[in-house]
């Protein structure tokens, strides 16, 4: 009896694990989980070089301040350059002095700010469909990152985070159909990302935000990362069956993370002040993230995950046995009770 039951339980496990992992959310969680693993390979031949792209990755054969064409080389990417302030806080002086200086460097651009009013108008007119999900992101900071998206896929240009203070002109990475700058220790951040307009790849990050809008493990980190950030762009990266028109911006072999913008940093093309604020409140879990890396972190949240199942089957053990000791007593205690 006791094996049977046993059995059963077994069986009960198998089944829903193998529920779990033919689920939409386990596809999902392989995805955004394996991204740091496959990415070096992913990547490999999107990074631009000098050999096959005959450019200057340190930039230091380019003018730091260079009108529209005047490189003479097709430029699918339009010279527009946006910016996102979306809630009720006023804009900080340091990221108008920011703002400022990126227009002076890009004389000849068209620029944007796009604040609660335009965007929301924008959603609605380019957006019916996805008009719900975009005002229900729990965090902000979603919100914004989806607007990149969608603003890049109508109108194309460059869009910069408001804490990078432009050192060198974009006009170089014109050439391309689409950059972002590689992160570390995996895939690209979207602080900075230039795009045509159209673009097939920025078409598959806005057609998964619905997919992928989950809160996971109730931290407003991972919540965002996997829904609409770095980490979420960086996986759909990596499911493109074509990658040939996507460009990473590293750096030379000496120095890969010459472009890397995480933090206080100085790169070739910004200096990045660093004040985003929108993880204020779990801080502590974002310093512990950039001190693990990406892979241990990726490790220890598959062990949860694991580690999860287990805790459940033995409470759904430790459940049957306390009901099979109370059966057994059952009958003792009434008799007891009749003498």
């Amino acid at each position: 009896m006791c094996f049977s039951r046993v059995r059963l339980l077994l069986l009960f496990l198998l089944a829903s694990l193998l529920l779990f992992l033919t689920s939409p959310l386990a596809t999902q969680l392989r995805l955004l989980l394996q991204m740091p693993f496959i990415w070096q390979k992913s990547a490999a031949d999107s990074i631009i070089s000098h050999d096959r792209d005959g450019f200057d990755v340190t930039f230091r054969g380019y003018e730091s301040e260079q009108p529209p064409s005047e490189l003479h080389h097709p430029s699918p990417i339009p010279a527009i350059l946006h910016h996102v302030h979306l809630g009720d806080t006023a804009l900080r002086p340091e990221w108008l002095v920011a703002r400022e200086e990126c227009l002076r460097i890009h004389p000849g651009w068209k620029t944007h700010i796009w604040d609660d009013k335009t965007a929301t108008q924008f959603v609605r007119d380019h957006f019916p469909d996805l008009q719900e999900t975009w005002n229900n992101y729990p965090y902000l900071v979603q919100k914004v990152d989806a607007l990149r998206y969608m603003i890049l896929y109508i109108h194309g240009g460059a869009i910069l985070d408001l804490d990078l203070v432009c050192k060198r002109s974009l006009e170089p990475l014109r050439r391309f159909d689409f950059v972002a700058p590689a992160a570390y220790p995996a895939g690209f951040s979207i602080g900075m990302l230039l795009s045509s307009p159209g673009n097939l790849f920025v078409r598959d990050l806005i057609d998964n935000l619905p997919r992928f809008k989950r809160r996971w493990l109730l931290l407003p980190y991972v919540t965002v990362m996997f829904s609409t950030g770095c980490h979420y762009a960086s996986t759909i990266y990596t499911t493109q069956p074509n990658r040939t028109s996507l460009r990473i911006l590293s750096g030379p072999p000496d120095h890969p993370n010459m472009h890397m913008l995480n933090g206080f940093v100085d790169t070739p093309l910004f200096r990045h002040l660093g004040t985003s604020s929108w993880h204020a409140n779990d801080a502590l879990f974002v310093r512990l993230v950039e001190g693990l890396g990406g892979r241990v972190l990726y490790c220890i949240l598959s062990a949860v995950i694991v580690g999860g199942c287990v805790v459940l089957s033995r409470s759904i053990a430790a459940r049957r046995r306390s009901v099979r000791f109370a059966r057994s007593t059952l009958p003792s205690k009434v008799f007891e009770k009749v003498v």
